[in-house]
């Protein structure tokens, strides 16, 4: 029998400062190991044929952190795409990056388009991080652009009545991009954290007790064959 494998998976990174404290260092040395980490999961799911991997790696309300530790999480991000450009490349890897980018520095935002731009032909799998991002704040960025859009050519709205959830789906800074399939979310916890409220509407999720610095290949495998027992019924009776 062939392996049920979701063409979505996303991952709420979580767990990295509780690593690090429980090892007697600072917060930021988990965001450091968790790279490692992120590293697995994308090659993982290329092995495991997943066509898209999302993971949440900075919410808005993370803004509200230590401006320390913010900055170490940004100049983190910088090394990272730095580091691992050439090997996300070799393995065909399309990277895309999500969220309130207003808020992020020139030299994030410049790296990130960078890494977005080298990467946009690749195929074997689109790796998407969530940066600066909220499930709020993307549905009330969508509602604005279908505002301005009507604001700009009154006449659509006469067919607003028709508008169905697909046709509102392209509003959203996923569009394009299928809905999770499967959510995991490491360290045990058991809440979504204003991620994706929109497009998590069915997703199967699954709460696993691993911190993220611990979470690698046959923790990503595992949790895969979790899901393959999954019955997803989108609210119908079988």
């Amino acid at each position: 029998m062939d392996k049920k494998i979701p063409r979505h998976v996303s991952i709420i990174m979580d767990g990295n400062g509780r690593w690090a404290q429980e090892r007697g260092k600072e917060r930021v040395y988990g965001h450091a190991n968790g790279v490692e980490s992120v590293r697995a999961c994308v090659e993982a799911a290329a092995e495991e044929g997943v066509e898209y991997l999302s993971l949440f790696a900075f919410s808005e309300e993370n803004w509200n952190r230590p401006e320390s530790e913010v900055s170490t999480l940004m100049g983190l991000m910088v090394k990272s795409i730095a580091n691992e450009a050439e090997a996300l490349m070799k393995q065909g890897v399309r990277v895309m990056f999500l969220g309130n980018r207003s808020r992020l520095s020139d030299p994030v935002n410049s790296a990130i388009d960078g890494l977005m731009e080298a990467s946009k032909d690749n195929k074997t799998l689109t790796l998407i991080i969530f940066i600066s991002y909220s499930g709020k704040w993307d549905i009330l960025e969508a509602a604005k652009k279908l505002a301005r859009e009507i604001a700009a050519d009154p006449s659509k709205l006469d067919s607003l009545d028709d508008m169905d959830i697909a046709s509102f789906d392209k509003y959203f800074v996923t569009a394009g991009i299928p809905d999770p399939d499967f959510m995991i979310r490491t360290s045990g916890e058991m809440r979504i954290s204003n991620y994706m409220l929109w497009q998590l509407a069915y997703t199967e999720i699954l709460s696993v007790p691993t911190l993220w610095p611990d979470f690698r290949k046959p923790e990503f495998r595992a949790a895969l064959a979790e899901y393959a027992k999954r019955d997803r019924r989108y609210g119908k009776v079988k």
